[in-house]
């Protein structure tokens, strides 16, 4: 990045800041802070261990420094200003969770466009909170837009805060579904055996009520759905695509979903040992489909910097956005997250790197060359690395 243009930036970030209001995080004052300037050469230097007290003012610090990046810790400490993490004495630290959309699964890098990435990565973050909220009961949730390739979730119920890092990667295990096996969610029960059973027989069943279990009947439930709307060689075919299964146990497994619906759905996954021999790979594609593929590193490290909501993303010239519970269906980044600031204006740059651009709610071309575009584009060009400033 040209020295023109990382100046632009700076100073553009310091007019955002200084038409902005922040709130800090809780317990601001035992938190270490850190953040990264504007410098000059390919590398970025983290300026850190430093307490709300060393930067002053939140607003006026922002507004001063104008830096690139700014992050706070997870973690709670006494003296948070100290060199090394042992002697600032850890005191407690929020749950953090961070998907970033170039880590999932769903993502296809090269092919995905970046509006296409940010949508995975919200359906990825709607399941990441049904977790959260319906298997763990947290309630203290909050939600934030990163700036830049995914979203954040920060927990701070109080039954967390005292959490070392072998409990917090329990629970990452559990939202990937690392670990799972078909059998654990399975209830059995002793029911009256059959004329010519000396011996009970075991009804298993999936739980309708929560949990893994809730997520695996689900998908039962849809294969089952899928199957009855085929006409019968292609409910056969599609059966036949599991492993072990032949033609005999496809068309059994077929019958008994037709004729024990109502049981399938109550939860009943024991109507024929042919469809119970279906309903064990399915643990496969549950997990492939319903985990939530957060960064593993991020949650368990209770020193962990994450970025400030509020303050503006040093690759995209995007914002920090936190997001209210109910407002999330509806949020787009590239619309929402856009400063007003750098709306309504028109600037040079020179682009580098051209190609299709989504932002504000609108699809732009940027065409290699020195050209005029609204200034929340150009803006994001730039801090992407795709053009630096133009003449004026």
């Amino acid at each position: 990045m040209e020295e023109r243009t990382q100046a632009y930036l700076r100073g553009r970030f310091g007019d955002h800041y200084r038409r902005s209001e922040f709130t800090p995080p809780p317990d601001a004052n035992e938190r270490e802070w850190g953040f990264i300037p504007w410098t000059d050469g390919p590398g970025e230097t983290m300026v850190r261990h430093r307490s709300l007290l060393d930067l002053g003012e939140l607003g006026e610090f922002l507004q001063r420094k104008r830096p690139k990046h700014v992050y706070f810790s997870a973690g709670r400490y006494r003296d948070p200003s100290a060199s090394s993490m042992s002697a600032k004495e850890w005191r407690s630290s929020d749950l953090v969770f961070d998907l970033d959309a170039d880590h999932l699964p769903a993502v296809e890098l090269g092919e995905d466009s970046y509006a296409q990435m940010l949508a995975k990565c919200k359906e990825a973050l709607l399941r990441l909170l049904d977790f959260l909220e319906n298997d763990f009961g947290f309630e203290d949730l909050t939600l934030v837009f990163s700036g830049g390739r995914g979203y954040h979730v920060h927990v701070r119920d109080a039954g967390i805060q005292q959490l070392e890092r072998d409990a917090r990667r329990e629970i990452v295990d559990y939202v990937r579904g690392i670990g799972l096996e078909f059998e654990q969610l399975v209830d059995e029960e002793a029911v009256a055996g059959t004329a010519g059973r000396s011996s009970p027989a075991q009804k298993r069943t999936l739980s309708t009520e929560g949990g893994w279990s809730r997520r695996a009947h689900r998908h039962v439930m849809s294969v089952v759905d899928d199957l009855l709307e085929r006409d019968e060689e292609a409910a056969i075919e599609r059966l036949r695509e599991y492993e072990g299964i032949g033609e005999g146990k496809a068309t059994a497994a077929l019958s008994a979903a037709r004729k024990n619906y109502d049981q399938l759905a109550a939860g009943n996954i024991d109507v024929h040992p042919a469809f119970f021999q279906i309903a064990k790979p399915l643990m496969t594609e549950v997990v492939a489909m319903d985990n939530a593929p957060i960064d593993e590193p991020v949650t368990t490290d209770t020193n962990r910097l994450i970025r400030l909501p509020g303050s503006l993303h040093g690759g995209s010239g995007l914002e920090v956005q936190r997001i209210e519970r109910d407002a999330i269906d509806d949020f787009d980044p590239l619309v929402d997250a856009v400063p007003e600031t750098f709306r309504g204006h028109d600037i040079t740059i020179e682009v580098t790197d051209g190609g299709p651009v989504e932002l504000g709610g609108d699809s732009f071309t940027l065409e290699p060359g020195i050209g005029t575009y609204p200034e929340h584009v150009g803006v994001f060009a730039m801090a992407r690395g795709r053009a630096e400033k133009g003449p004026e």
